[in-house]
């Protein structure tokens, strides 16, 4: 069986039992960076084996894993921060092991979308999740495309990008109001909800720090 298990985002407590007692179990555990999850791993105790599986995976690491659970290993599927397969490279495997016959369990917990979303303080009955934007080609063309789009939008940025892609928004949608949250459920956990153009105002005199979370009102 294939696990496919939430991790944090940021505080080591925000796991659930299951979640620990599965990845204490299984024969193997699949992590986008062995060295972030053996923090975790250490953290609670458990000593199982970790092998890495990240974007750069090729198919014979598939392959490997899909044929070490088709001889009945359990292997549990882990990313860096919260939830594989969401703005992940865990749905390669994910996908590998619906092919092959073999089952697909997930176990939930934390994800930085919905954390974020709970504490916006806006209306979330639905909302559009674009992960993270193109670094180069495609990126004019995706903010054309927000101006159709009537639900708040999620996005993921990186702290050397996040200045830049709050001025393209601001210059294709106008002035929105946006909720930012950084450094989620850690020491420094920043969470904002100001006009755009006060948020790029503040993070150009500031160095950022941490992966954003933007939702766009």
């Amino acid at each position: 069986m294939l696990f496919v298990i939430a991790t944090p985002i940021g505080n080591l407590q925000d796991i659930s039992m299951r979640a620990l007692e599965t990845l204490g179990t299984v024969s193997l555990i699949a992590a986008e960076d062995t060295r972030h999850t053996r923090r975790l791993l250490d953290h609670y105790h458990i000593t199982t084996p970790l092998v890495s599986f990240h974007q750069h995976s090729r198919s014979p690491k598939v392959e490997q894993l899909v044929a070490q659970m088709k001889t009945g290993k359990d292997i549990a599927l882990v990313t860096d921060a919260g939830t594989p397969g969401i703005a992940d490279p865990g749905g390669v495997l994910v996908e590998a092991s619906h092919r092959a016959g073999i089952k697909v369990i997930p176990i939930p917990g934390a994800s930085a979308i919905t954390t974020l979303l709970s504490a916006s303080g806006i209306p979330a009955d639905s909302f559009l999740f674009l992960g993270f934007p193109p670094k180069k080609k495609g990126r004019a063309s995706l903010w054309q495309e927000m101006k159709t789009i009537a639900v708040p939008i999620v996005l993921f940025e990186s702290p050397n990008r996040v200045v830049k892609t709050l001025t393209e928004i601001r210059e294709a949608l106008g002035e929105r109001e946006v909720i930012i949250g950084r450094e989620l459920t850690k020491l420094h956990e920043e969470i904002l909800r100001l006009p755009i153009g006060d948020a790029i105002e503040r993070f150009s005199k500031q160095t950022p720090k941490g992966e954003f979370v933007i939702v766009i009102s």
